[in-house]
């Protein structure tokens, strides 16, 4: 019987799958030797080794595993590595892995009940573990997804849908300036604009701070907006930090106003009894995010999007097509997932998940996230004995931030050589770590998921990064010129052009070259505030940045003042950089007129060019973040 050119009898796909798990196995397994965490090549290097036509004829399998081998698999990171501590890691189980065989071997579609209502039942299932580990009644809803920007993208437009139904100019988004970007991708793919988002401060602890949430919030609806969604995080990926769920829920219950919390990655701590108390006010939620290929130990990719009440993620996402008439069931209990998100095609994430659930037992995953947690724990205590290291923020939910001293208030010199200790450790075989910015201060992230990690792990990176060796010049970054058009360079809506002698004499730019200096006076406009007048309002919009030429100002904070201001001195650095997909935090702070002023005012996105190009206006708003910042 002539099967067609691209079928395999059993006999050869049971060899081609022996050698396969082979190679995969062996690469799991093998002794750590000196190959860093992550090896990479240039694009280049790499075209050179894999830049070819596609072949018109059939080639050994066993060649092309060696290839594999050879220009492919040694690019890219060793996720399995215990000393990979970096964003974060993913370290996935073989059950698991042979889960996934399992999936695309069959080639599963979990999309309509009709064409695989055993995958969709298993799927039920795992929806339910989650859901109750969690918190969550029973009759909430589910659906597994690629991750967890797929998952908070779903869970924001199931919010809006379900409370307003079509797209409006007055819906408001909230989130802290430590939420996940993947939050500021979702509401732009929506159709948020800029001014529809807003990015809060959060407090000493990087936790969203309820009483800036409850203020915005009332100021937009004093506007005529309407606040729409409140996206709190359990466990943020700089710090680990839990936003204060229960307050955040009462908040959003008084406003009716949609919660959801991200758990990307520290949902599943739920499992424990550590993480449970931690995670409190979860359950409260009306939507969560989870991601199985963190903190489950799953491989890449899994994520899911619970919603409290079940009815509203179907609501939201129906659509029955002429086509698709027949998937449609009679029978209220059979599930067609493709009407619960984005995907109408979809593999099983499922399976892999209660195959490694079942094998190993829920008990063995709560030793690996406690152990994580203990371990996160011991780093916090050695980096507070180290007479070198500095503690950045505590243990939470295995991540912590440190960085090590240099016996100077010098935050840039800081910045410069604590990069470099990070770049020297990614060419080691010792571990790998990322950094992040706190407050406007550089902090490398210790995060320690890795169910193979051991304590040695751990002291060998902070050993590394007690004594390695450091070059002060050559930690020195070199500044980078941009090639830019012309165009962005006319003016800013026709505005006169400002006389660069004049900025010239304001400090902030007095280390400006020509150049610079001759783009700021045909970007900038001059503006005139009577005395007694607000030139920003505390929670309002807006991304201009403002220096003071002539005349006086005071800042107030919740009707507080905290601070005055005279000629060369500058406000609106804040609400003009850019947090992430053209959003930014509305106005921390009222700025009124004390006596009769004249400013420069700048662009937002002009601003952060510059704040990028030029080394000595950057240095110093990067130090006036790290110094206002906190008082927001």
């Amino acid at each position: 019987m002539d099967s067609g050119p691209l079928w395999l009898d059993a006999e050869t796909m049971l060899k081609l799958g022996r050698d396969t798990v082979d190679l995969v196995a062996d690469r799991l397994t093998r002794p750590w030797d000196a190959t860093p965490v992550v090896t990479s090549l240039s694009p280049e290097e790499l075209s050179a080794r894999l830049h070819e036509r596609a072949p018109e004829e059939p080639r050994p399998f066993d060649q092309l595993l060696a290839r594999l081998e050879a220009d492919v698999l040694p690019f890219m990171a060793r996720n399995e590595h215990p000393g990979y501590f970096a964003y974060i890691p993913g370290c996935g189980t073989w059950l698991s892995a042979l889960g996934d065989l399992i999936a695309s071997g069959l080639n599963i579609d979990v999309g309509s009940w009709g064409l695989s209502a055993g995958p969709s039942q298993l799927e039920l299932v795992v929806l339910d573990w989650f859901k109750d580990w969690i918190g969550y009644p029973a009759d909430a809803g589910g659906v597994l997804t690629s991750g967890g920007s797929a998952a908070n993208m779903t869970a924001l437009a199931c919010a809006r849908e379900s409370l307003v139904g079509a797209m409006s100019d007055r819906l408001v988004v909230y989130c802290a300036d430590q939420a996940h970007s993947s939050l500021a991708r979702a509401a732009r793919i929506l159709g948020f604009r800029p001014d529809q988002v807003r990015v809060l401060p959060v407090d000493d602890r990087y936790r969203l701070r309820p009483e800036a949430l409850s203020a915005a919030m009332d100021a937009d609806a004093r506007a005529g907006r309407e606040p729409l969604f409140v996206a709190a995080a359990a466990g943020t990926t700089s710090t680990g930090s839990v936003d204060p769920l229960p307050q955040i829920a009462a908040i959003c219950r008084e406003r009716g106003a949609w919660f959801h919390v991200d758990g990307a990655y520290g949902g599943f701590a739920a499992i424990t009894e550590r993480g449970r108390a931690t995670l409190a006010g979860i359950e409260l939620a009306d939507s969560v995010t989870l991601d199985p290929h963190k903190w489950l130990y799953q491989p890449f990719e899994c994520g899911c999007l619970l919603v409290r009440k079940g009815r509203q993620l179907l609501d939201s996402f129906e659509i029955h097509p002429d086509y698709l008439r027949d998937t449609k069931s009679a029978v209220p209990r059979e599930v067609n997932f493709a009407d619960y998100g984005m995907q109408l095609s979809r593999a099983s994430h499922a399976i892999k998940v209660w195959l490694s659930i079942q094998y190993f037992g829920l008990a063995a995953f709560r030793v690996a996230i406690d152990r994580c947690l203990d371990l996160a724990l011991r780093a916090h205590e050695r980096i507070q004995r180290s007479a070198t290291l500095e503690l950045m923020s505590p243990a939470s939910l295995g991540v912590l931030c440190f960085r090590r001293r240099f016996g100077d208030d010098d935050e840039d010199r800081s910045e410069r050589l604590n990069s470099q200790l990070v770049r020297l450790l990614a060419r080691s075989s010792i571990g790998f770590v990322s950094s992040t910015k706190l407050r406007g201060r550089f902090a490398i992230r210790l995060c320690v998921f890795n169910h193979t990690t051991r304590w040695e792990d751990i002291e060998a990176v902070l050993q590394h990064f007690e004594t390695a060796a450091v070059d002060d010049a050559a930690a020195s970054a070199s500044v980078i010129q941009h090639d830019r058009d012309p165009r962005l360079d006319e003016g800013w809506l026709g505005a006169p052009r400002v006389d660069p002698a004049a900025i010239k004499r304001l400090a902030l730019f007095a280390a400006l070259g020509a150049r610079d200096l001759e783009r700021v006076a045909r970007m900038a406009r001059e503006v005139r505030i009577p005395a007694g007048a607000a030139i920003v309002e505390q929670w309002d919009v807006g991304r201009e940045f403002y220096v003071i030429v002539d005349g006086t100002a005071r800042v107030f904070k919740d009707g507080n003042p905290i601070d005055d201001m005279g000629p060369g001195h500058f406000f609106g650095e804040l609400a003009a950089l850019e947090w992430g997909a053209s959003f930014s935090y509305p106005r921390l702070a009222t700025v009124l007129a004390t006596s009769d002023v004249r400013a420069l005012v700048l662009p937002g996105q002009f601003f952060n060019e510059l704040v990028r190009d030029a080394p000595s206006v950057g240095a110093t708003i990067r130090g006036a973040v790290r110094t206002r910042l906190p008082r927001m």
